[in-house]
């Protein structure tokens, strides 16, 4: 395959594409309903009243991604590039958006942070995750602290879980299997097995949901040192979700989460190459929460409260064991005046441990305020700050000023031009401070500062294109160099484009295609694509069977002075889903990297070659 084959196909597809879906509008009759976005304000918004671009996964495209991961799923979105997603599946995620890395890249669960202290960037782990037992996942990009504090500099990704059915109960089989497979050994074994059950329901004011998932895994190597060698993974969960309506102003949901990932894992000699060696990860994940909500006119009250531990155990010629766990409340309240003014103000509490040599933890206390503006004429800001109180480096004051304006071009389209200037204050993580490897108590904290400025123009329901810009600079940036952390004396500029087309140029074809264009100003982006890019193809061959044709382009990436370039590569994937029996079953298969193409995800390990699926969903 020609690898200089890029993402500006794709861009002139999608133009010539959505200029056929102007000329097809009125023989469409596919309906759908108006997009609600919430991450960015908190409030259910119209998508034509957020002044930022929200990338939406709803529930119809997991679905329709079944047997992938949570980690493969997001990293085709614009402006996101989750290093190790293609490779063997114990292998670490490196999450990159808008030029930022782990630590900058907040992640929610049901609208609270999630976290582990004792990883070096406080980062989530997206393996803990699983596809089935998501509802819908919500991406905001550019700087998110004021609603969402420390790390919320260059996205937030909000992922909602499943909630219990209406009917008194309903079970939900899903199962799938197949290969595992690098490029140069397409052997067509059955290596990969994933398997879920959920079983839910309502029973007068009382709600229920548990759900138990496992996955296995085997079949290629971690290290590219010796393909022969087979590194096992293997994962399961236990997901309870319990809720009781008092009343219709009060309501609570207590939830409780259990995974344990186990992975064969590949060292270092002792001139530091990659080799096959025996070592072992394990990674344990307990957290236990409440959501409870007081509903008055015009307004409700929230608490939200978890608590999460973390155990994580390396088996090796030096092994090592890292413990840790943290406490988060949020409590708000959230108030609209003549549905034109909507106004929270909250405080959030975060404490982390983490276990070294000795305990050490930090905590935040920060007071929040946000509210937005919609008018009647088409003008919407959406402003707030945040105080971010730390207890080892004091108090930080961050604001968020995102103006819009949209002008209606009839019942469903319009076009809309926003912006948005925000600022984000990002501690050291604890293995940064007092960790073993390294650490520097006397770092100073990040600081970034966002500018973004773009346009959506919306026809009818049948297509949708969003365009921007941003530039972020960074303070204090935190490095590694010559063995420790420092901060970094000069500010990094990340400047970059975003590009997403949306449509339906045809009553049963889909489109959705996507760009990104990320530029260090001073430096190479270590890990990072300059250029990437996204095309999809769906097609409705009846009510019961879909089919979708995917591309992803990413562009060559620096990564060391060892290992100075990887090249760039293209991925095409196929999926086809059928329902039978009145929708009780379906079925689903699909093939990745279907011109098997040879490439390197992360330096010195396998990526997966083309690799085949089957699967089953069972619904009782």
């Amino acid at each position: 395959m020609n690898k200089k084959l890029n993402v500006f196909g794709i861009l002139c597809f999608g133009i010539s594409m959505s200029g056929f879906a102007q000329q097809q509008i009125d023989s469409t009759n596919v309906e759908q309903l108006e997009e609600v976005v919430i991450t960015d304000s908190r409030f259910k918004l119209k998508r034509e009243n957020s002044g930022k671009s929200v990338i939406k996964i709803s529930k119809i495209d997991i679905e329709r991604n079944q047997g992938r991961t949570v980690s493969e799923l997001i990293n085709a979105q614009s402006g996101i590039e989750i290093n190790g997603s293609r490779s063997n599946a114990g292998q670490n995620l490196g999450v990159y958006a808008r030029g930022g890395r782990n630590r900058q890249v907040l992640v929610l669960i049901d609208g609270i942070q999630v976290g582990d202290p004792s990883q070096l960037s406080g980062e989530y782990d997206f393996r803990l995750l699983n596809l089935n037992q998501i509802e819908s996942i919500e991406i905001i990009k550019g700087a998110a602290s004021t609603l969402y504090g420390s790390g919320a500099a260059s996205a937030v990704i909000n992922i909602t879980t499943k909630k219990a059915e209406t009917k008194k109960v309903r079970a939900v089989f899903t199962s799938s299997f197949g290969t595992n497979q690098s490029e140069s050994d397409q052997n067509y074994n059955i290596a990969d097995f994933n398997n879920s059950v959920a079983v839910s329901g309502t029973l007068n004011k009382f709600t229920y949901r548990t759900a138990f998932s496992n996955q296995f895994s085997d079949g290629i190597s971690a290290a590219i040192s010796d393909t022969n060698e087979k590194d096992v993974y293997s994962k399961y969960s236990v997901d309870v979700n319990l809720g009781y309506t008092f009343s219709k102003a009060f309501s609570l949901n207590v939830y409780g989460n259990f995974t344990d990932t186990n992975s064969d894992i590949d060292g270092y000699d002792s001139n530091f190459n990659l080799v096959d060696t025996s070592d072992e990860f394990n990674n344990e994940q307990a957290r236990v929460g409440l959501a409870s909500k007081y509903k008055y006119r015009n307004g409700s009250v929230n608490i939200n409260a978890a608590f999460s531990e973390y155990d994580r155990e390396f088996i090796s010629d030096f092994p090592s064991t890292l413990k840790s766990k943290n406490y988060i409340v949020d409590a708000y309240n959230k108030y609209v005046f003549d549905k034109m003014f909507y106004t929270i103000v909250g405080l959030n509490v975060i404490e982390n441990k983490a276990y070294f040599s000795k305990e050490e933890t930090f905590t935040n206390v920060d007071p929040y305020a946000n509210f937005v503006y919609v008018s009647d004429f088409g003008l919407n800001i959406n402003a707030g700050g945040r105080l971010n109180n730390h207890s080892e480096y004091g108090s930080h004051f961050i604001y968020n000023l995102n103006p819009s304006f949209t002008i209606k071009s009839n019942v469903d389209g319009y076009t809309k031009v926003f912006g948005s200037f925000s600022t984000s204050f990002i501690a050291p993580s604890l293995p940064q401070l007092f960790g073993s490897f390294g650490p520097n108590p006397d770092l100073e904290p990040e600081e970034n500062r966002t500018l973004e400025a773009g346009a959506e123009f919306k026809l009818n329901n049948n297509f949708r294109i969003t365009g921007l810009f941003f530039n972020r600079e960074e303070k204090n940036t935190v490095l590694w160099v010559n063995g420790g952390y420092l901060n970094a004396t000069d500010k990094l500029n990340v400047r970059g484009i975003e590009v997403e087309v949306k449509a339906t140029p045809l009553e049963k074809l889909s489109l959705t295609a996507n760009y990104a264009f990320t530029e260090y100003k001073e430096s190479l982006a270590r890990r990072i694509p300059k250029h990437k890019g996204n095309l999809q193809l769906g097609y409705d061959f009846s009510k019961t069977t879909f089919a979708s044709l995917s591309y992803q382009y990413t562009h060559d990436r620096f990564e060391n002075s060892f290992v100075p370039l990887l090249e760039s590569f293209s991925l095409f994937n196929l999926y086809v889903s059928h329902n039978t029996l009145k929708n009780k079953i379906k079925l689903f298969g699909g093939i990745d990297n279907i011109l098997n193409e040879d490439y390197q995800d992360v330096p010195g390990y396998v990526s997966k070659g083309r690799n085949v699926r089957l699967g089953f969903q069972l619904t009782l």
